[in-house]
């Protein structure tokens, strides 16, 4: 959805081994992709998302995709190059030029009529689902969880990371990722610094929000509220199931 990630290089000096299981578990991975998906999509069923694509009128262009991949911000852009590269005269290939024209603003230019179309063709190919889950993991998933484990924090702690790169993107600008982790180290300290996990996290989602209220398109803040912070005040580092939330006044739940 957002901008590639940058790493930080304050936390590659406090690396701690975490013992317990990482959302990089395969069982983990998945709770994560599911709710993700409850916000996104409205829905558990992430793996349906492959073929979905609109313009949420977010400033970002048209948003498609497993995970929010925007016209926009260049990740559907190195979507569709890497989907070039794996299958050469597909579908997607001739809007590369439009693709790379519009990124940075919401132009729909050289993509209408019928880029939505020919998307929700790919998205019938293993091939173009492969390398969504590709994209994902690359720019988003994997380094949420090397910061998550940099720091010290569990799987619900790498999950808040993922959600978080999700939305706002891995840059160091105030609301993005990097911002967001600098402004709850005014406040708090890692696991790996010697803080309290449940403290940090806290200060975490506290800075999330108030990033997520400079952007109209994401000031509604239930995504946190209602769901990550309901696992924080159970306790629950390791989201660990059975799980209920909530999200923009939706019900969820994993048994």
């Amino acid at each position: 959805m957002a901008s590639p990630f940058q790493p930080h290089s304050e936390a590659a000096s406090h690396v701690t081994k975490v013992t317990a299981t990482g959302l990089d578990d395969p069982a983990k991975k998945e709770i994560a992709m599911k709710i993700v998906s409850s916000a996104e999509n409205s829905s558990l069923d992430w793996k349906a998302q492959y073929k979905y694509i609109e313009d949420i009128d977010d400033g970002r262009g048209y948003t498609a995709g497993i995970i929010g991949f925007c016209s926009g911000t260049g990740d559907m852009l190195d979507l569709v190059e890497l989907y070039k590269t794996r299958k050469p005269g597909n579908v997607l290939e001739k809007y590369l030029p439009a693709l790379r024209n519009v990124d940075g603003s919401d132009s729909h230019s050289g993509l209408d009529p019928n880029y939505t179309r020919d998307w929700k063709t790919a998205a019938n190919d293993s091939v173009f689902k492969a390398a969504q889950d590709s994209e994902r993991d690359r720019v988003y998933f994997n380094p949420s969880v090397r910061q998550g484990k940099s720091d010290g924090v569990g799987v619900l702690g790498q999950f808040m990371y993922y959600d978080a790169i999700v939305m706002h993107g891995g840059g160091n600008d105030s609301t993005s990722f990097g911002g967001i982790r600098k402004r709850a180290l005014t406040k708090a300290k890692p696991p790996s610094q010697g803080g309290n996990e449940t403290t940090w996290l806290n200060a975490f989602l506290d800075a999330r929000v108030w990033a997520m209220k400079q952007e109209e398109a994401h000031s509604d803040t239930s995504r946190v509220d209602t769901a990550q912070r309901v696992f924080l005040r159970n306790g629950n580092l390791n989201l660990n199931t059975p799980l209920d939330w909530k999200v923009y006044g939706d019900s969820f739940h994993i048994s």
